[in-house]
Parts: structure tokens; sequence; C-alpha cells
């Protein structure tokens, strides 16, 4: 039995086994997790955590996750050659520590790509920011959950060291960046129609109005 398998699974299955999870259950799923998810970590104690979160998993759902339906998963040996392990209807096992810890849907094989896409941008982390004087905590800055939970702050938001620009704490407290700052840290890496380019690109281009009006536009029509 492979444990990353059984993760996966769990969270391929999450909108149906969340609210069957008591808060033992996911106290001690959270523990297991956070070292499964960190890659400082030695392989072998993030596979004994996983193993362990598999059992969990076990005890708490034998209906989902029990010994007869964890066998069925997958091989009895791990697949050395993937790197994030077991692939479940398109979910990883850390996928299940995103969405218990970190408290986002941003994973599987729908929204996992964008998460990645949208990580992968130039960012700093909330150490340098608090280092060079900034605060990463400022509540209309992005701040998105990357490896191990770790917070990255999208650089674009910065004109120069840690200094945000204006119209990007402005735009981002129009977009609800507090609450969904993957959907704010989208709009401004997509491509937008209204404004025929990527927003994050006209960025101190003197367009601070226009940018302004069409994030108000759009939670306005929503």
């Amino acid at each position: 039995m492979n444990p990353y398998a059984v993760l996966a699974a769990a969270a391929a299955a999450w909108d149906r086994i969340a609210a069957r999870l008591d808060r033992a259950a996911r106290e001690g799923l959270t523990e297991l997790l956070r070292v499964v998810r960190d890659r400082d970590t030695d392989e072998r104690e993030r596979l004994a955590a996983a193993a362990r979160a598999a059992a969990l998993l076990g005890e708490a759902l034998p209906d989902e996750f029990g010994a007869a339906q964890q066998a069925r998963l997958a091989p009895d040996v791990l697949d050395e050659g993937a790197p994030t392990g077991p692939v479940v209807q398109g979910f990883h096992a850390e996928d299940l520590a995103v969405l218990l810890m970190d408290g986002h849907r941003m994973v599987g094989p729908v929204l996992g790509p964008v998460r990645e896409r949208l990580l992968a941008a130039p960012a700093l982390d909330a150490d340098t920011v608090l280092r060079e004087g900034g605060d990463p905590f400022a509540p209309d800055l992005i701040r998105l959950a990357g490896a191990g939970g770790r917070p990255r702050l999208p650089r674009f938001q910065f004109s120069e060291g840690t200094l945000p620009w204006l119209v990007v704490l402005e735009v981002n407290a129009l977009l609800a960046a507090d609450r969904d700052p993957w959907g704010a840290a989208d709009w401004w890496l997509s491509g937008n129609a209204w404004l025929g380019a990527r927003p994050v690109v006209l960025l101190g281009t003197g367009r601070d109005g226009h940018l302004a009006d069409v994030a108000r536009f759009l939670m306005e029509e929503e």
C-alpha cells in the first residue's frame, strides 16, 4: 500500500469526507501532514508520517479508507520517478494538506495548474519583506500559500524594495484579496479583455485610474 496514494485519494474525496472528520482526526492529520509537505524533512520521516496519516484515515473513515480500500489504491512499491507521488483523479498527497491546512481549494486537475502558474510568478517571502522594512501582513497585499504553506507575496505588488504600489492596494481591496488572494492574483497576472493586456504590465504606465475602474466594474457586475 502506498500511503501517498491514500492521501491523494482523500484529497480527491474531500467534498464527501470533510464533514465526517471529527476534531481529533483533523488535528492529528494536520500534525502529520505538516511533516509530509515539508520538503526539508528526511524522506523516510515524511513517508512514516504519510503512513500514520493513512492509518488515521482508516480509523476515522473505515468505510472509505479501511485496509481493503487502501490496498486497492496503488501498488506496494513507491514510484521513485514521481516527485509529487501518485496521482488519484488528478490529486496529489500534498493537496490534502492544502485543503485541510491552507483553507483554499486551488488543487486537483482543474485548479491545481492555476495554483502552480500563480506560484511560479516572482514573489517575496514574508521574512524578506520584514527584513526590508515592509509589512507582509498588510490586509490589502496578496499572500499565497506556497510550498509547505509558507506565504509568498507576488513581487509585482511592490514598486521598489517593499514599497507597495498604491493602485495595487486599491485594486486588491476592490477584489477582496484578503478573502480570495488566488482570485486577485489571477486577475493581475491573466490577460484582461477590457485592458487589452495583463493588468500587471500596466503598473507604472500612468493607467492607475483605468486599472481601478476595471476592477471596480468587475466587482459590481458580480
